[in-house]
């Protein structure tokens, strides 16, 4: 008689022979099952599953190359021209037209880049150097030293910025030395804010506190414990300084405060090209305002995705 309950099938009750033991792997057990990442690694990882950042990105990257080469491959000089030649649309010859003065745009956008951008990566690293040291003494002595600090930086805040920025150039005249004094003069505050913020969240935390009981000299500390933390904000904060500064001075420039003819600027091409544009020569215009709008896009979107990037908060 068959039994009409069949057992439950337990480890108990079934043949050796229907297992496959399995050999122990040493390597195996200690392998992890997602690797490590440290917090540049990650925050790169996920930077570059930002595309619009990742394209920001690759045009400023495209954008510092031709600055570099573009003047050097270019058989035309950037502030000599021919009249015969003036205004000439875009061609094979010339790529990007001729200007008033028979000058070839190309080769002078590309001359014009190199002042915008060592305009803009000049001022950023002078208020990054500056902001840096403001901030991160203020943020962590605390007490009479940080009251003092910030109302330094509270009284220059409140100074119009644009307008310290012309009165330096009226009364130290026109140059790319002074464009670049007049923009850092008041330019560093934001940054040093950033810093002395981050700074004096830092400071409290139980690895600093155990650096100071253990008696380490203050300025290490800063060097090593504190300034690292701040480093996310600083980069992000950085990338919105490029391109403000790259503004400022085609804006000066082209309100005859920066650069002057005919050394070439992305301001002062589009300063001559005002009347041009009325007799339908349209390029002379076109390409420094083309490239003065993309490249302020592509560092802002940049700053965005390092801002997502950088943030420990979305660190998974």
């Amino acid at each position: 008689m068959h039994d009409q309950h069949p057992r439950e099938v337990t480890r108990n009750n079934v043949p050796d022979e229907w297992f496959t033991w399995r050999k122990k792997n040493k390597k195996e057990q200690e392998q992890l099952a997602r690797p490590s990442l440290s917090y540049w690694k990650d925050a790169w990882r996920r930077l570059k599953k930002n595309y619009l950042a990742m394209s920001g990105m690759a045009f400023i990257t495209i954008l510092v190359s031709m600055a570099i080469f573009g003047p050097i491959l270019s058989p035309y000089e950037a502030n000599m021209g021919v009249l015969s030649e003036q205004y000439q649309p875009p061609s094979a010859k010339h790529w990007f037209g001729t200007d008033n003065a028979g000058r070839d745009v190309f080769t002078r956008t590309w001359q014009g880049a190199r002042i915008s951008l060592f305009v803009g990566f000049m001022a950023a690293l002078i208020d990054v150097t500056i902001g840096i040291i403001w901030g991160g003494i203020s943020g962590y002595k605390g007490g009479r030293t940080d009251n003092f600090m910030m109302r330094i930086i509270e009284i220059l805040y409140g100074i119009p910025y644009l307008l310290v920025v012309i009165l330096l150039l009226v009364v130290m005249g026109p140059s790319l030395m002074t464009i670049i004094i007049a923009l850092t003069v008041t330019g560093w505050v934001g940054m040093a804010r950033i810093v002395r913020g981050q700074v004096m969240q830092i400071k409290n935390y139980e690895y600093i506190l155990a650096s100071r009981s253990f008696g380490t000299k203050q300025s290490r500390i800063i060097r090593r414990g504190l300034l690292p933390n701040t480093m996310g904000p600083i980069i992000v904060q950085m990338t919105l300084t490029v391109p403000s500064a790259i503004f400022a001075e085609a804006f000066l420039s082209f309100i005859g405060l920066g650069i002057s003819s005919p050394n070439a600027s992305w301001g002062v091409m589009a300063s001559d090209s005002l009347g041009a544009i009325l007799s339908g020569n349209w390029w002379t215009l076109f390409f420094p305002a083309f490239f003065i709008s993309v490249t302020m896009f592509a560092f802002n979107v940049l700053g965005d995705g390092l801002q997502d990037a950088l943030d420990p908060k979305l660190r998974k």
